[in-house]
Protein backbone atom coordinates (compact mmCIF):
# COMPACT_ATOMS: atom_id res chain seq x y z
CA UNK A 1 0.00 0.00 0.00
CA UNK A 2 0.96 3.54 -0.76
CA UNK A 3 0.65 6.66 1.57
CA UNK A 4 -0.24 9.77 -0.17
CA UNK A 5 -0.68 12.90 1.44
CA UNK A 6 -3.72 15.12 0.65
CA UNK A 7 -5.15 18.75 1.81
CA UNK A 8 -8.28 18.90 1.97
CA UNK A 9 -10.61 22.17 3.06
CA UNK A 10 -11.73 22.23 6.51
CA UNK A 11 -15.01 21.73 5.48
CA UNK A 12 -14.45 18.54 3.70
CA UNK A 13 -12.22 17.45 6.77
CA UNK A 14 -15.06 17.93 9.28
CA UNK A 15 -17.66 16.01 6.87
CA UNK A 16 -14.64 12.99 6.91
CA UNK A 17 -14.33 12.69 10.20
CA UNK A 18 -18.06 13.07 10.89
CA UNK A 19 -18.59 9.94 8.79
CA UNK A 20 -15.45 7.78 9.93
CA UNK A 21 -16.86 8.26 13.37
CA UNK A 22 -20.35 7.43 12.28
CA UNK A 23 -19.02 4.44 10.51
CA UNK A 24 -16.71 3.81 13.07
CA UNK A 25 -14.13 3.36 10.46
CA UNK A 26 -10.47 5.40 9.80
CA UNK A 27 -10.29 7.85 7.64
CA UNK A 28 -8.28 6.59 5.14
CA UNK A 29 -11.04 3.48 4.44
CA UNK A 30 -13.10 6.15 3.94
CA UNK A 31 -11.38 7.96 1.74
CA UNK A 32 -10.16 4.62 -0.76
CA UNK A 33 -14.00 3.66 -0.29
CA UNK A 34 -14.96 7.20 -2.02
CA UNK A 35 -11.95 6.99 -4.40
CA UNK A 36 -12.90 3.43 -5.79
CA UNK A 37 -16.97 4.37 -6.03
CA UNK A 38 -15.40 7.67 -7.55
CA UNK A 39 -12.94 5.29 -10.49
CA UNK A 40 -15.47 3.14 -10.90
CA UNK A 41 -13.30 0.67 -9.44
CA UNK A 42 -15.52 -1.25 -7.33
CA UNK A 43 -17.76 -2.15 -9.98
CA UNK A 44 -15.60 -4.36 -11.91
CA UNK A 45 -16.82 -2.64 -15.12
CA UNK A 46 -15.47 -0.02 -17.39
CA UNK A 47 -15.10 3.36 -16.95
CA UNK A 48 -16.73 6.05 -18.77
CA UNK A 49 -14.68 7.60 -20.71
CA UNK A 50 -16.26 10.93 -22.18
CA UNK A 51 -13.95 12.07 -24.84
CA UNK A 52 -12.51 8.73 -25.70
CA UNK A 53 -14.46 9.13 -29.69
CA UNK A 54 -13.18 12.38 -29.71
CA UNK A 55 -10.76 12.75 -32.60
CA UNK A 56 -12.05 9.39 -34.39
CA UNK A 57 -12.95 9.09 -38.00
CA UNK A 58 -16.62 8.71 -37.12
CA UNK A 59 -17.39 11.58 -39.91
CA UNK A 60 -18.39 13.92 -37.10
CA UNK A 61 -16.27 17.68 -36.99
CA UNK A 62 -12.31 17.46 -36.36
CA UNK A 63 -10.81 19.74 -34.40
CA UNK A 64 -10.18 22.15 -37.03
CA UNK A 65 -13.90 22.60 -37.55
CA UNK A 66 -14.53 22.46 -33.87
CA UNK A 67 -12.25 25.49 -33.72
CA UNK A 68 -13.65 27.53 -36.42
CA UNK A 69 -17.19 27.24 -35.13
CA UNK A 70 -16.42 28.38 -31.53
CA UNK A 71 -14.37 31.41 -32.86
CA UNK A 72 -17.64 32.02 -35.35
CA UNK A 73 -20.13 31.66 -32.39
CA UNK A 74 -18.45 32.35 -29.19
CA UNK A 75 -15.94 34.88 -30.22
CA UNK A 76 -17.93 37.82 -29.43
CA UNK A 77 -19.49 36.15 -25.96
CA UNK A 78 -16.21 35.52 -24.58
CA UNK A 79 -14.50 38.85 -25.48
CA UNK A 80 -17.55 40.59 -23.63
CA UNK A 81 -17.18 38.39 -20.62
CA UNK A 82 -13.35 38.79 -20.17
CA UNK A 83 -14.05 42.54 -20.05
CA UNK A 84 -17.14 43.14 -18.50
CA UNK A 85 -19.02 44.25 -21.30
CA UNK A 86 -22.19 42.39 -20.27
CA UNK A 87 -23.33 41.19 -17.10
CA UNK A 88 -24.69 37.66 -16.18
Amino acid sequence: MTRTTITLPDDLSTALDREAHRRRRSRSEIVREALRAHLRLDTGGRRELPFAAVGSSGGGPGAAELEEYLEEHWADEIMEDSFGGRDR
